[in-house]
């Protein structure tokens, strides 16, 4: 069928977006609730003596549930080029929901020991599997609907059900806080934000029984041209193969990782590295999603008129320019005593061997016992060698401290300006930092707003759901599940709060560089 003659019902087409944005958001709410919760969590799931190795863990059972996106992605992408689009994600939206809520029912460790993680990893697959079908088969049911020259917008709005999933994230859980005070939320209150997930659950599954199947579905099951195995067929040939690689390293990666630092990488940097008081990095990063909801609506649909290729890589070469200095201006404008201290009396810690892992129940070395204490205050610090079987030496400014007296290295680090108790900025400082995640959001908007149609218009119809869903979740689900845990393990192990970029930067420029080459331009093209 070509893309032209879709017929458009401006009613239908509200609903369709309307139910395809609110499985985005639902599939956004988990991520953000699961992240904004991972303290309270990590510690109920994950117990250790080490905060930094409790949480780590967590992040690496966050990242679980992205690793089995692609499975997830193989499964259903298969059921809807066999069995149609709407049916393949009315399953996924409900395994994706009783999934989530489970989280908020589950024993802890204290009640049923190893089991617990057990648990709670075992939802984090059922939760990857059902992603693995979800955003495939939204994205590709709107474009289906879409008029060709209104692809780009009315695909658009799936992307800003992400921002939509934060901010329903955020105000649930600050909502929750309300509702209970401070201990019996770190008790119990926290289950409050997963259940909730079956009010969602249930307008989710209310809206979509009322759809009916795409247009391009029922097209090629009246001619009798779907594909028998939709997996092989996606692979059956270097010029298929290839697309798949380019949607992979081009796309899925490149904005993936740049959304994840506008999100979850900025608010790690705010609560932990700059010291912001949690509900107040949670607020300004709440204020800054919602300034950002347009620019994924503005580039969907300026992708319209002017390509998909054009702005997506003007975003990747933005984020590649201004990343490092928007998170200086961060630092500076959030907890200006803090950034000053930093740069007046930097701290050097010199030794033999200042090897840290911070996984260790107890360091190897003098030195790494050291860097732990100042990890987990989050300090920053640069390591310098020194003579073989020296003692280390920390030194604050030009002043040497005892390095075996974490009491007298704290009480040094004071003296020199750092306070690392929790703050709340001025709101002129936080305007500042909400301005420079705005254009953060901004990168996201030009590299995210264009791509579900992109993606959409990339593969044939035949086996479109597998073929984009294969890519776009190793993408989201490799390169960016683990970014939180690589990223902060980056932090962790150099003590550089900042260094945690390199990550997403890397990964930014091998994007840019597949998209530049490779990609082929797709707006205004007929979908068969």
């Amino acid at each position: 069928m070509a893309a032209g003659a879709v017929e458009i019902d401006a009613k239908r087409d509200r609903l369709v977006i309307l139910a395809s944005t609110l499985g985005t958001v639902f599939e956004w709410y988990d991520f953000f609730v699961y992240g904004t919760l991972a303290t309270i969590v990590a510690a109920h799931f994950f117990p250790a003596d080490n905060p930094t190795v409790s949480l780590l863990i967590f992040f690496a059972s966050f990242g679980v549930g992205f690793g089995m996106r692609p499975l997830g992605a193989v499964l259903f992408g298969i059921l809807g080029d066999k069995l149609g689009r709407k049916y393949t994600f009315l399953v996924t939206i409900a395994l994706m929901g009783g999934a989530t809520a489970a989280v908020g029912v589950l024993p802890t460790y204290e009640s049923i020991g190893v089991l617990a993680p057990v648990l709670l990893v075992l939802c984090r697959v059922l939760q990857g599997l059902a992603l693995g079908g979800e955003y495939g088969g939204a994205a590709i049911y709107v474009a289906e609907h879409a008029p060709a020259g209104k692809r780009g917008f009315y695909t658009s709005f799936i992307q800003s059900g992400v921002i939509g999933g934060f901010l329903l994230s955020l105000a649930v859980v600050l909502t929750s806080h309300l509702l209970v005070d401070k201990e019996a939320f770190a008790a119990w209150g926290w289950r409050i934000p997963f259940l909730f997930s079956l009010l969602l659950l249930a307008i989710s599954l209310w809206i979509r029984l009322k759809l009916k199947e795409s247009p391009v579905f029922k097209a090629m099951k009246e001619a009798d041209e779907l594909a028998e195995n939709p997996l092989r067929e996606s692979f059956n040939s270097w010029a298929r193969v290839k697309l798949i690689l380019v949607a992979l390293f081009g796309i899925a990666a490149g904005l993936t990782v740049i959304w994840y630092t506008a999100q979850f990488q900025a608010l790690y940097f705010l609560q932990n590295s700059l010291r912001i008081e949690d509900t107040a990095a949670q607020l300004i990063l709440g204020v800054a999603a919602m300034g950002s909801l347009g620019w994924f609506i503005l580039f969907g649909w300026l992708s319209d008129k002017i390509g998909r290729r054009k702005p997506i890589l003007v975003g990747y070469v933005l984020f590649l320019l201004c990343a490092f200095p928007l998170f200086h201006f961060m630092a500076g404008a959030a907890n200006p005593e803090l950034s000053a201290a930093m740069e007046r009396a930097p701290v050097v810690v010199t030794g033999s061997d200042c090897s840290y892992d911070p996984f260790a129940k107890k360091q190897a070395t003098a030195c790494g016992t050291v860097l732990d204490v100042l990890s987990k205050k989050g300090v920053a610090y640069t390591k310098v060698q020194g003579t073989p079987g020296s003692a280390p030496v920390v030194t604050i400014g030009d002043k040497p401290v005892d390095a075996g007296d974490a009491d007298r290295l704290e009480k040094a680090l004071a003296e020199a300006g750092y306070k690392l108790d929790k703050i709340v900025p001025t709101l002129g400082d936080s305007a500042k930092i909400v301005f420079a995640l705005l254009m953060i959001g901004l990168f996201s908007g030009l590299t995210y707003g264009p791509v579900a149609a992109l993606l959409v218009e990339l593969f044939p119809a035949r086996v479109r759901y597998t073929s984009l869903s294969v890519p776009y979740h190793i993408g989201t689900g490799y390169f960016g599940g683990f970014l939180p845990f690589i990223s902060q393990y980056i932090v962790a192990r150099t003590g550089d709060p900042f260094a945690g970029l390199w990550y997403p930067i890397g990964v930014v420029v091998v994007a840019a560089l597949v998209t530049l080459i490779w990609l082929p331009e797709t707006a205004g093209k007929e979908l068969e």
